[in-house]
């Protein structure tokens, strides 16, 4: 099965938009190895939007060849030979999103052209979509040419949240689901994504993930994305937010060029293992004051639980004192359970506790913590 866990890598367009070429792919490629990325569980190379020309040829789409002079089956046997899978860009529309030719219409012959070439991985866009189309129907055909193409294709389906797709997408073939509009590198943009679907992920399971757009991690207001950026700190933050809440982690920065701050973000082991557990439960909502601070619990494999705690309350520059009661968790102090506890960040033992933990959390910080379920013949703090 396809997407059995969220999928991992890295996609063009936050960074460089119609700014990309063979050599920046394949560059790109040896960066995710070369800097652990791959090791890591990166594992898809994904070309967006611009990489062909403006019209089709024989009625079939085709690299630009001053982009990509040696053909894309030429990147594709690259990136594949770095252990590595190849990810494109399509669109439900007439047009994609930058006014390239698209697949309406085109559906099966494109899909077959895509699995000639060894494509792993289709962002399906929904840009130029026909106003009597229907976007269901749209998404379930191209799943269908997708599994008709003689090529196991994930299949990435990005109509930003359109008609909730959340109901129907699972059932019409997608492996994955956009479920809100774009993302910009500013904290309000990642913060208002997170708040939108902090109550809205649990149709998350193996085979396929709301997808909460593009990671900004390491951007700095660099990019076709970029904005005003985030701080080092907030970049942390929206990454623990994607990873606890079981996103696909796509990174949009340069890997080449990243800092080691933003390196060690997303190279983070401890909440890759929580986006990554195998058992992949999507997380719940514990409480939150209105929009400012979340508590979070995951259930994961192995007798363990994952704990977020979010301050987002970006009106007021304090600690806000953040709580978990562990019945909330149904694990009730009559039962002698306890939780020993690792910060999933930093990798410190914290103890064991019983009952509840409370933390201090300060703006546009978060604690995530990782709790193994130990019984009663075990001290407790």
């Amino acid at each position: 099965m396809l997407a059995v866990k969220a999928p991992m890598g890295w996609n063009s367009w936050n960074t460089f938009g119609g700014n990309i070429n063979e050599q920046l792919i394949m560059e790109m490629a040896d960066a995710i190895v070369e800097k652990g990325y791959r090791a890591a569980g990166y594992e898809y190379v994904i070309i967006d939007d611009c990489w062909s020309l403006k019209e089709r040829v024989d009625g079939r789409l085709v690299p630009d060849p001053a982009l990509f002079p040696h053909g894309m089956k030429y990147v594709s046997d690259y990136i594949h030979s770095k252990g590595l899978k190849f990810g494109m860009y399509s669109c439900a529309g007439f047009m994609t999103c930058a006014g390239y030719p698209s697949s309406y219409g085109h559906e099966f012959e494109d899909a077959k052209q895509f699995a000639e070439w060894g494509v792993d991985y289709l962002k399906y866009d929904f840009c130029n979509f026909p106003s009597s189309g229907d976007a269901k129907n749209a998404y379930l055909t191209m799943a269908m040419a997708l599994r008709n193409s003689g090529r196991d294709i994930l299949f990435a389906a990005c109509n930003w949240g359109v008609e909730n797709p959340s109901g129907w997408m699972r059932s019409r073939g997608a492996h994955s689901y956009r479920s809100t509009g774009d993302i910009f590198d500013v904290p309000k943009s990642y913060k208002d994504i997170f708040r939108s679907q902090a109550e809205n992920i649990e149709n998350n399971a193996p085979g396929c993930y709301n997808d909460m757009d593009m990671l900004i991690v390491g951007m700095h207001g660099k990019g076709n994305v970029g904005l005003n950026g985030c701080s080092d700190t907030q970049y942390l933050q929206h990454f623990a937010m994607w990873a606890f809440m079981g996103s696909p982690l796509i990174i949009g920065s340069d890997l080449r060029n990243l800092d080691d701050e933003n390196e060690r973000t997303l190279l983070c082991k401890g909440l890759i293992s929580i986006n990554q557990d195998e058992e992949c439960r999507p997380a719940f909502m514990v409480g939150h004051n209105g929009d400012k601070t979340y508590t979070m619990a995951k259930i994961m494999s192995g007798n363990r639980i994952a704990l977020g705690f979010f301050n987002l309350d970006s009106a007021n520059d304090w600690e806000n004192n953040m709580s978990i009661s562990f019945d909330d968790l149904g694990i009730h102090s009559e039962s002698g359970i306890a939780l020993k506890l690792t910060d999933a960040i930093t990798g410190e033992a914290l103890g064991i506790y019983k009952d509840g933990y409370r933390c201090n959390i300060k703006v546009d910080e978060c604690k995530v913590l990782i709790g193994e379920l130990i019984g009663d013949e075990r001290r407790v703090l």
